[in-house]
């Protein structure tokens, strides 16, 4: 298990009650005991940490990352099932399997890339396709399936449970009829784009300043 957050820590429990043995990453290391208190074992990287406000994850440098697929492509080759579901919010999913490290795994092995419609954990991922890769020794394939839209084929129960979050949030949101923005609130602030002719989101706005940099710099050059 690749990514260790609500649906990573949710896979890991349904493939302990199916009898499977379960290793897990994450960047983020409070997960490591969120992944032993599930079940699974955690495996440990020699990596950078990279744990963002509000517990979320962060995009590793260039440097970092390839270090990071390195040091997995041993575990990945191991397994039999991997599931990726990494993801960093304001910007595309994080390349964490390369072509090559699928290829090694054992034929009849199964990937499933649930961050397929933001990027990709995996290389070649595609939303909505099964895709078999051949293996290295030539015995056969490996499956890549590229999940699309999962959250719409949740069972009823995982839906209505994402229906109360959102209702709840609705309520937070509005008191006596009228919209009320408590910016103080973490959740509120977390979710709000923009506001006022300001954009609030901290990642978006970092992304949007790159460019704009990138874009005067260009146009200096061209002088």
């Amino acid at each position: 298990m690749l990514g260790a957050g609500v649906a990573g820590l949710q896979a890991i429990g349904t493939a302990k009650r199916l009898g499977a043995r379960v290793f897990a990453n994450d960047i983020r290391p409070a997960s490591a005991d969120e992944v032993a208190s599930m079940g699974g074992t955690f495996i440990r990287l020699d990596l950078e940490t990279a744990e963002a406000a509000g517990g979320y994850a962060r995009q590793l440098s260039s440097d970092a990352g390839t270090r990071q697929r390195q040091l997995l492509a041993p575990h990945v080759a191991q397994s039999d099932v991997l599931i990726t579901t990494a993801a960093v919010p304001g910007r595309s999913a994080p390349l964490l399997v390369t072509h090559e490290m699928v290829q090694g795994m054992r034929a009849g092995s199964v990937v499933v890339d649930l961050a397929a419609e933001s990027g990709g954990n995996v290389e070649g991922s595609v939303p909505g396709r099964d895709i078999p890769i051949p293996t290295a020794d030539g015995t056969g394939h490996v499956t890549l399936v590229g999940l699309k839209d999962p959250a719409s084929a949740m069972a009823s129960d995982a839906s209505r449970l994402y229906a109360k979050n959102v209702a709840n949030v609705l309520a937070l949101l509005v008191r006596d009829g009228n919209l009320t923005l408590d910016f103080g609130d973490e959740v509120v602030a977390g979710a709000c784009l923009t506001h006022a002719g300001e954009v609030r989101h901290r990642p978006t706005a970092d992304l949007l300043a790159a460019r704009t940099a990138t874009a005067a710099a260009g146009q200096e050059g061209a002088l």
